[in-house]
């Protein structure tokens, strides 16, 4: 059997690293962490930048570890091509160095691969009204609405030795933070697909306004004329090209970020072997290029062009001179620092420029060392830290895209199925600390330092470039899932500038307690408040997607609701998603369209996800009936459109439970619980035991939405304040000052349910003004379940149980102090007898008198609860609680679990 020509390349690759083995390292690992940086500028000189100089382990194989000889010392290169010294660099001899083929061979000469085409920015509207989508996008455009352009330039404008008025941004973005700078490239990206998505004129303004600013930085004369833009000295990238310690310049100078390690040393997952050196010429670096290209591609600014060829420019002469110093080695050794997406950015430049110094750039910056071993099918992600190494993957997609080599397409698919199949959480998302961990072993890495916002971010680029050129719904139902779970749950709520840096996923974790906790709007600015900001204002980029041509198709592949401009065929389309519940388990999407003329042809693919099932699927034109298409694949109407079509789909949505990625039989136990795409978070600080049935419905049922109309959170007016009637620890109650805002666990402590079971007359003695008056008053007996505990209630012993009956009822009576609408607490099993607090004690008084004291403790007015269900919520059954599963995106500051262990 004939060998396949990709299985010739990798056992060539393999061949090669017998001969010389290239190193592919962060030294040490930990330095590779954005977190940890950080930290260590707090404290200069610290010891632990000498542990780089450990840790020189992950030998791999690599196709490009035979190009170290290819340019050895400038003096024997020249040497020995017969040449003079100092002659110009060839850029066209090192393309064909590095392709290995022969002289004249371009890559404009092989074919590029059919991809399906990303529709404008331009052309796609969210539905403002829309509680999910469009507030997150609403708010996402406030936060870069408050942002000021001289804080943002600041840095810059010193570098470049400008006047900078005002003072600079906190956090990452300090005057002396060696990363600063990187949010600004993020910025720009963000602002131009905002502006693209809502043609805010004041965005508008904001954008260009950088732009010229940056643009008066790199003609400054300190800049020297050369291209340099940065928000840091050169200095920086001696000091990477020296493989000396720095903060990821390249990151910047494109655009690409990191996390935190609980403890530096004593972490048990030190993750030792990433890719750090080059982290600060390529993170700065990488983003300035390419949110200034963004705002050429997408805001149509011809300036930020002429900027980024001119950067372009700037760091080829500097890899040129690395190369021409010392040796190609030495640049590959270089990228052992984080690079971001530089060979992702430069790809795109080349296939605007089509010039062939960006296509050479861009191949070195791919590092070989990390794509070699995907290139040759072997899982070694464990101790890599994840967003180093993702825009790598990233880059090497728009490699195939622009030069249609196969094995980086090949490279693509396999590393998305390992982080699928071995490295991923119930979310979608991936790492822990930042870093990968052992294939298959996560159920010990549960804890707040999960799932870095970045490589979410970054992970849906490699999805979605993957759909475009398959059309596999696999791609785009992981994107939905890590687009839901993933991004919208980094937001808080409606507070603009807001973020988090990690999403926990360890039992009885907070989004607001972690290393970050939430970011602030001005005193943050990490790795993940950057591609934060990109992230809400892209969320119209991959609903829909188009295949131009004689059949023009259009592929809808996420419901969000929002319309498109479907110019290439003057149709319109309006996709709006009525409001799923828990209790209506039917996702119902309907498309209407509009035509400028009708009888317009066209074919629309609509993704019908994996997740849905045909029992129940229902799909019609203009009130027709359509067959069916089969989860997993499009349904496919291909017809001639007019206006007033109307297509509806009714997918059934379901629970189910997913096992954590563990092949050990000790955590097969451990399970998420998902309703379609959403994961479902438990309320909880701490427990997570379920006592499972065989059917998920025999101990998960949804929470009706009328159960919100029976919701109270019962206060007490003291010494000026208010305090709330709650639960502590699940267990028992006390009074609470009243907290600000819903997403807290103290406003689901301070929430109950009141379960009704009938009214009656209740005959009651009370002492009012020193006399004695019985009254006959209506009661309503009812039980008082916690908001985070269905299915428990109060009992008459002030305990919380799940035990139900006669000593779990209270009369709600009018209040004994005679306020208007305050009510009394009686005991069921004890006539006479209140539930009344003292302090923030809260205890039983069977008082007969009436102390003016005794009749005010033991009353309480009737507020407005502080949390509601989400119209998504079920109530699970535990071993000793019951749970309140709500959506993990809506969660705030509550305490949570995503696993549950399930328990026979």
């Amino acid at each position: 059997m004939e060998s396949s020509p990709l299985l010739v390349v990798a056992l060539a690759m393999v061949a090669a690293a017998a001969v010389t083995a290239k190193e592919c390292t962060n030294v040490p690992t930990q330095l590779s962490s954005h977190t940890v940086r950080a930290r260590l500028q707090g404290t200069p000189g610290a010891e632990e930048w000498r542990l780089r100089e450990l840790f020189h382990d992950h030998v791999n194989p690599t196709e490009e570890s035979t190009w170290m000889d290819l340019l050895p010392l400038a003096a024997s290169a020249s040497a020995s091509a017969g040449a003079a010294p100092g002659e110009e660099f060839d850029w066209a001899m090192l393309y064909r160095a590095l392709k290995g083929g022969a002289v004249g061979s371009s890559a404009a000469e092989q074919q590029r691969p059919s991809v399906l085409e990303e529709v404008s920015l331009h052309d796609v509207r969210l539905d403002p009204g829309d509680e999910v989508y469009g507030r997150a996008q609403q708010t996402n455009l406030e936060y870069l609405l408050l942002l000021d352009v001289d804080r943002l330039v600041w840095s810059f404008r010193r570098q470049a030795g400008l006047p900078a008025p005002g003072a600079p941004y906190g956090g990452w973005e300090g005057a002396d933070v060696e990363l600063r700078g990187h949010f600004v490239g993020h910025y720009m990206s963000a602002a131009a697909k905002m502006w693209a998505s809502t043609h805010n004129g004041t965005l508008a303004g904001k954008m260009s306004a950088v732009v010229d600013a940056l643009h008066a930085c790199q003609q400054a004369p300190a800049n020297g004329g050369a291209g340099y833009l940065s928000a840091f000295p050169a200095e920086f990238f001696d000091r990477f090209e020296a493989i000396k310690p720095v903060w990821a310049p390249y990151y910047t100078i494109h655009k690409v970020p990191t996390m935190h390690m609980a403890s530096l040393l004593s972490q048990t997952i030190l993750c030792k072997f990433s890719c750090c050196a080059t982290e600060l010429f390529s993170a700065e670096g990488w983003q300035i290029m390419q949110g200034l290209l963004d705002q050429y591609t997408v805001a149509g600014n011809g300036k930020a062009l002429e900027m980024v060829v001119a950067m372009a420019g700037y760091f080829g002469d500097r890899v040129k001179s690395v190369i021409q110093r010392h040796t190609i080695e030495r640049h590959w050794r270089s990228l052992n620092e984080e690079t971001g997406g530089m060979n992702d950015v430069l790809y795109q430049l080349y296939a605007i420029t089509n010039d062939q110094r960006h296509l050479v750039l861009a191949h070195l910056f791919d590092k070989p060392c990390f794509l070699g071993l995907l290139a040759v099918q072997a899982d070694s992600l464990s101790d890599f830290h994840a967003n180093t190494h993702i825009p790598v993957v990233v880059g090497g997609q728009m490699r195939y895209e622009v030069t249609g080599d196969p094995l980086y397409k090949d490279i693509a698919t396999f590393f998305l199925d390992v982080v699928n199949s071995s490295h991923s959480y119930a979310t979608g998302g991936t790492s822990v600390s930042e870093f990968w961990y052992n294939p298959k072993r996560l159920a010990e890495t549960l804890t707040t330092e999960n799932e870095e916002s970045c490589t979410t971010y970054n992970m849906l680029k490699v999805s979605r470039h993957l759909f475009r050129w398959t059309k596999e719904i696999a791609y785009i139902d992981y994107y939905e899932r890590a687009l839901i779970n993933g991004v919208l749950s980094i937001q808080r709520g409606r507070d603009p500038g807001v973020m988090i840096y990690m999403l926990p996923q360890g039992p009885g974790k907070s989004k607001a307690v972690s290393y970050h906790g939430w970011g602030t709007q001005y005193d943050s600015f990490w790795c993940c408040y950057g591609t934060g900001i990109e992230s809400f204002s892209k969320l119209g980029d991959s609903i829909y997607f188009e295949e131009k041509g004689s059949k023009p198709a259009l592929y809808v592949v996420q419901y969000i609701p929002s319309t498109f401009s479907w110019k290439s065929t003057g149709l319109t389309v309006s996709l709006q998603v009525k409001t799923l519940s828990s209790t209506n388990q039917n996702l119902q999407v309907s498309f209407s369209v509009s035509a400028k003329t009708n009888r317009q042809y066209a074919i629309v693919n609509v993704r019908i996800p994996s997740w849905t099932s045909a029992d129940g699927a229902r799909a019609t034109l203009n009130d027709k009936d359509l067959q069916f298409a089969s989860p997993g694949t499009f349904l496919s109407v291909t017809k001639q459109w007019n206006s007033g079509d109307q297509l509806t789909l009714q997918l059934p949505i379901n629970l189910r439970t997913e096992a954590i990625k563990d092949d050990r039989p000790e955590y097969a136990s451990l399970q998420a619980v998902l309703f379609g795409p959403f994961l479902l978070a438990g309320l909880t600080t701490g427990d997570w035991d379920v006592k499972a049935g065989a059917a998920i419905s025999d101990w998960v049922t949804p929470v009706p939405s009328s159960y919100n109309s029976q919701l109270v959170t019962l206060t007490q007016e003291s010494g000026g304040s208010t305090f709330v009637l709650s639960t502590a620890n699940a267990t028992s109650l006390t009074m609470q000052p009243r907290p600000v805002g819903g997403g807290t666990d103290a406003a689901v402590h301070a929430t109950f349910r009141l379960v009704s079971q009938g009214s009656s007359s209740t005959t009651t003695t009370r002492r009012r003004h020193s006399t004695n008056r019985t009254t006959t008053t209506e009661s309503t007996a009812a039980m008082i379940e916690p908001f985070g505990l269905p299915g428990m209630a109060i009992t008459n012993s002030l305990t919380v149980s799940s035990e139900k009956g006669s000593g779990s009822l209270f009369n709600f009576v009018p209040g004994l102090d005679g306020e208007p609408g305050s009510v009394s607490l009686e005991l069921g099993t004890r006539p006479g007898c209140f539930l009344a607090t003292a302090g923030p004690m809260v205890q039983v008084d069977c008082r007969s008198g009436g102390e003016a004291g005794f009749l005010k403790a033991a009353s309480f007015k009737r507020a407005e609860p502080l949390r509601r269900y989400h119209p998504i919520s079920f109530a699970a059954k535990g071993a000793r609680r019951g749970f309140l599963l709500e959506p993990l995106f809506t969660l705030r500051d509550e305490f949570y679990t995503v696993y549950f262990n399930l328990r026979a």
